[in-house]
C-alpha cells in the first residue's frame, strides 16, 4: 500500500513537470532581455521605456521670513524618460502647504513645474515641510522639501 502511494506521488510529480514544460504559449516569443513579443503587440519590461521625472532641485530654503507671510516656490522638472509622464496626485505634509501641479500628460522632453505655497501664519522657528509627488514613473513617488525660519517682524 505504501509502495502504491509513493508510485502515485511520483506519477503526479512527473505529470506536473511535463505539463508545466509544455504549457508555453506558442504565440509568445520571449527575448533575451525579458521582454516578450506576442501576436497582440509588444510588451516590454525595459525600465528605459518608463517616464522619468527629473527635478532641477528637490529642496528649497526660503530663509528667514516674517510670521504670517505667504510664500511660493516652483519646483521645475522635465520628463527625461521615453514615455508620457502622468502626475496623479501631490500631497503635502500639513494644511499650511498647498500645491498645484499639471493635470495634462507631459511628453518626453517636455518641462513643467509643481507650485508650492506655504502660509507661515501661526508658525514659529524652523519649519520643514514635505511634498509627495505621485506619478507613473519609476519610482512612483518623489519627495520634495521646503524649509524656512519663521521669525517675528522685529526679530529680522
Amino acid at each position: 500500500m505504501k509502495r502504491n502511494f509513493l508510485a502515485f506521488l511520483l506519477f503526479v510529480f512527473v505529470s506536473v513537470v511535463f505539463i508545466s514544460c509544455g504549457s508555453r504559449n506558442p504565440s509568445t516569443n520571449e527575448t533575451s532581455d525579458g521582454s516578450s513579443n506576442s501576436d497582440s503587440g509588444m510588451v516590454s519590461t525595459d525600465k528605459n521605456a518608463f517616464p522619468v521625472i527629473t527635478f532641477e532641485k528637490d529642496f528649497h530654503d526660503f530663509g528667514k521670513i516674517n510670521s504670517g507671510e505667504k510664500i511660493t516656490y516652483s519646483f521645475k522638472f522635465k520628463n527625461t524618460g521615453k514615455s508620457v509622464l502622468l502626475i496623479s496626485n501631490v500631497s503635502t505634509s500639513c494644511g499650511c502647504t498647498v500645491s498645484s501641479f499639471p493635470k495634462q500628460p507631459i511628453k518626453p522632453g517636455e518641462e513643467s513645474s509643481i507650485d508650492v505655497s506655504f502660509d507661515s501664519t501661526g508658525k514659529h522657528g524652523l519649519q520643514n515641510k514635505s511634498i509627495t509627488v505621485f506619478t507613473n514613473a519609476q519610482p512612483t513617488t518623489v519627495t520634495l522639501r521646503i524649509q524656512s525660519l519663521i521669525v517675528e517682524p522685529e526679530d529680522i
